[in-house]
């Protein structure tokens, strides 16, 4: 569970420092940077898996895939910022397993991660000499880590850190262990800074490593026996991961042998849903149920009521197995009896089943950052679909457990319906303001605001929303200014188009739409 985010310097998060709690809306318009911070804990979480240069490159650019790793620095004009900072507070899990299966228990379960990445501009002609594995060999720019820290948060302080409404007993089952020096520390020295890698539990020399020479950072190199904690930060980091749920890949059936997780696509709904009903022993080879037949049932009806708040004609759901194919396809019956299968479905019921799939799935842990969640969904469900994801979140009011998995969501929007229903203390508002740098060079950053009154507002220097930022969401349609019902005669064609009277213009709906307004004259 990420609880604080800190970041310097990405694109045009300039000094942004947000506090989360199981559950965040982020709403702002288009280009105003939410989705930036998307790509910032995309990032992070990608350098807890790859190289750097693997991690830059999975960024995404306006327009598609970052070719180029300074399009990640802030940039004013044509000065470029030299470095990345980041820093994150974060629950992991108590226990994780390494690459090998390798089990390991966390020293300490609250964290705190820092990392600093510094962008090296060559000259051109040194930009072909062949670069070690791991470097960015775009236009001659080389990313470097400058410096790694890991830190325990112990309990005793871990309340005045997380600021979120929460219960003593969920902070007391998500908090564990004490520990007071570092786990991963950075250290100058003669030639470039070390980074100590310190042993955890034991007594022995700390590992020291040059940051320069590094390929990837060091969290991402962690195994269960020397660095369990280490290694419970990585899982957890890997953990973050933005859904982007493609209707094509949900439409798609499961081969028997397909994994049984959700995909970030949406891929293996099928698989999924088939492995919450009948649990992890398969079915024999001629289809019999070993004795499941009553557990599926129930898992399906839950799905099903859950999309039924969706969709009215909806009966039941299930998995079909097909064995002489080998397939799993998911088919949704209506009420007339009639069975379709998830190829003739909407995208928006789609989308909607693999959440309601993912919100029983205790397997699915971690940060899920979803964007636009209301696209293909009737405004009128929008209130279901917020109801759904927020009970894909943890309830921080209980203990965690396999019925209340450390599961977070973050989405951002756009739309005024999403923004009028969320809880008050989830929503942060995105907004661009204008700066002025040391040498008088005006740019603009992103920043996240919070309404007053509201546990967000209290998080340090957050700022407040304004009224008026406010009411352009929940009041986003204008009264036309002086518009004349009466036929007009106009010159063109183009402006007849644009002096018709609009669907909210209506006489019959001003008074349901704009009550406390006087007509205008």
């Amino acid at each position: 569970m990420l609880t604080r985010l800190s970041v310097r310097g990405f694109k045009n998060l300039v000094d942004v420092d947000v506090h989360f709690g199981a559950f965040t809306c982020i709403a702002g318009a288009n280009g105003v940077g939410k989705s930036n911070l998307f790509d910032a804990i995309h990032f992070l979480s990608a350098l807890s898996s790859t190289t750097l240069i693997g991690a830059a490159l999975s960024v995404r650019e306006e327009g598609g895939r970052a070719g180029d790793i300074r399009s990640l620095f802030h940039r004013v004009g044509d000065r470029q910022a030299q470095r990345i900072v980041f820093e994150a507070e974060m629950i992991v899990p108590e226990k994780a397993t390494d690459d090998l299966g390798q089990e390991a228990k966390a020293s300490i379960t609250f964290l705190r991660y820092s990392l600093t990445l510094r962008l090296i501009e060559e000259d051109r002609k040194l930009a072909a000499v062949p670069q070690r594995e791991g470097s960015s060999g775009s236009e001659g720019s080389l990313l470097q880590i400058e410096s790694e820290e890991l830190t325990g948060i112990n309990l005793g302080d871990a309340a005045g850190k997380l600021l979120f409404p929460h219960s003593p007993e969920w902070r007391k089952s998500v908090i564990k262990g004490r520990r007071s020096a570092p786990l991963i520390s950075t250290e100058p020295a003669e030639g470039g800074n070390l980074i100590k890698v310190h042993q955890d539990g034991r007594q022995g020399r700390a590992l020291r490593l040059r940051a320069a020479s590094l390929p990837r950072t060091v969290l991402s190199a962690s195994n269960a026996a020397e660095n369990p904690t280490i290694l419970a930060a990585r899982r957890e980091m890997q953990s973050w991961r933005l859904l982007q749920l493609e209707p094509s890949a949900l439409r798609k059936p499961d081969e028997f042998t397909a994994p049984t997780r959700l995909a970030t696509d949406g891929r293996h709904l099928p698989a999924t849903l088939f492995r919450l009903a009948y649990g992890h022993t398969p079915l024999s080879a001629n289809g019999e149920s070993n004795g499941k037949e009553e557990r599926a049932e129930r898992v399906y009806a839950q799905v099903a009521n859950r999309l039924s708040e969706l969709i009215d004609d909806l009966r039941t759901l299930r998995v079909d197995r097909d064995i002489q194919r080998e397939l799993l396809t998911l088919y949704a019956t209506s009420r007339d009896g009639t069975a379709h299968p998830a190829r003739s479905l909407s995208d928006g019921t789609l989308r909607f089943l693999a959440l309601a799939v993912l919100e029983m799935d205790p397997q699915a842990q971690g940060v899920i950052c979803l964007e636009e969640p209301e696209n293909g969904i009737h405004p009128s469900r929008i209130p279901s679909m917020l109801r759904l994801l927020q009970d894909i979140a943890c309830d921080t009011s209980s203990s965690v457990g396999e019925d209340n998995p450390l599961r977070q969501v973050i989405v951002n929007t756009h739309s005024p319906s999403v923004v009028a229903e969320v809880p008050e203390d989830s929503l942060l508002v995105a907004r661009l303001v204008e700066q002025v740098d040391k040498e008088g060079r005006r740019y603009t950053k992103v920043q996240f605001a919070a309404l007053p009154d509201t546990w967000r507002s209290h998080a340090g220097q957050t700022p407040l929303v304004k009224k008026g930022e406010l009411l352009s969401y929940l009041s986003p349609i204008v009264p036309s200014n002086g518009f004349s019902s009466a036929p007009e005669k106009a010159s063109s064609s183009s402006t007849t188009q644009a002096r018709r009277r609009r669907v909210v213009d209506r006489p019959d709906l001003q008074p349901y739409l704009f009550p406390s307004l006087e007509p205008i004259p």
